[in-house]
């Protein structure tokens, strides 16, 4: 396998071999872009992606569990440039998939499939799509979603600009969730972040109006960026704009702990964060941030 310096993803020698074969340049550089591919044209070549590629062997459960159901659990997407990638010209269509029409909940960064799931069996009534670029996460989702025998949840192994940039038709998803995305922590590296200004009208685009895009995150950076970013935006409201300020703030919180920033005694006048959101169980991941003493943060915005 080859890797994609600008990207951090692996290509396949075919990949490869398509890439360099490509006739056309873009206007702002000389790298060759595959006609017709979203993904050339922008998320994998001229942004940052917000993820870096890991293990993707799979063993054990997870392989069978991959074997026997990825077929039926699995969106089979048409791809271009990278395995991650999704066509630009592919839909997703939900009620084909789910045989019903049902409100449908997306999940970008579904990790081991903890929350999906917990949320999927608690709420039958709705439909939901887990997105993740790790296979092993993807396989070990579809292991509990087969263990609690429910057909209302699918996993797409995808980029997720890509998702909400065209994979899903405009309008069509309920929430939206973003829960504990890699804080890409030091500040040369927080351009790989994935909440940031062009992300929102991605958000904004396939939510239905009056839809919600939820986040959590233990990262206090982190937490104000996705404050920025979604009150900055005239596509979003903050369903909880000026509550939890002063004491009653996490913010303050986090800067009076010191855990992950440096100790202040400036309260948050602000505020604007939501309570922990109920539907959200605690995950292994969630857990360790409260181990090491970091503080949780909950946003909530409603589309316009």
């Amino acid at each position: 396998m080859s890797e994609s310096p600008e990207s951090g993803l692996s290509a396949s020698p075919a990949e490869a071999s398509a890439h360099q074969a490509a006739p056309r340049t873009s206007e702002n550089s000389a790298r060759p872009v595959t006609p017709g591919s979203q993904a050339a044209e922008g998320t994998y070549r001229f942004q940052p992606v917000s993820f870096v590629r890991r293990g993707t062997r799979l063993q054990g459960r997870r392989q069978k569990a991959w074997d026997d159901h990825s077929d039926t659990l699995a969106v089979d997407v048409p791809r271009h440039i990278a395995d991650t990638s999704v066509h630009p010209e592919y839909t997703f269509d939900a009620a084909a998939e789910f045989g019903r029409t049902a409100p449908l909940v997306v999940e970008i960064g579904s990790g081991l499939g903890e929350a999906v799931v917990h949320a999927a069996k608690a709420n039958p009534d709705k439909d939901f799509l887990a997105v993740e670029v790790y296979t092993p996460g993807l396989a070990q989702t579809i292991q509990k979603i087969v263990a609690n025998s429910l057909t209302n949840v699918r996993v797409v192994q995808a980029n997720a600009p890509e998702v909400l940039g065209t994979m899903l038709p405009a309008g069509s998803v309920s929430e939206v969730w973003v829960f504990f995305p890699d804080p890409w922590h030091k500040t040369k590296h927080n351009k790989r972040r994935m909440v940031k200004d062009t992300f929102a009208p991605l958000v904004a685009r396939v939510l239905a109006p009056g839809g919600l895009w939820r986040l959590a995150t233990d990262w206090s950076t982190y937490a104000e960026q996705m404050h920025a970013v979604g009150t900055a935006s005239d596509l979003f409201a903050n369903v909880h704009g000026g509550e939890r300020t002063g004491a009653q703030s996490p913010l303050t919180e986090a800067r009076t702990s010191g855990a992950d920033c440096d100790v202040s005694e400036e309260p948050d006048a602000v505020g604007g964060w939501a309570p922990r959101f109920e539907g959200r169980i605690l995950t292994s991941f969630e857990n360790k941030a409260h181990k090491a003493g970091r503080t949780i943060f909950d946003l909530t915005f409603r589309r316009l």
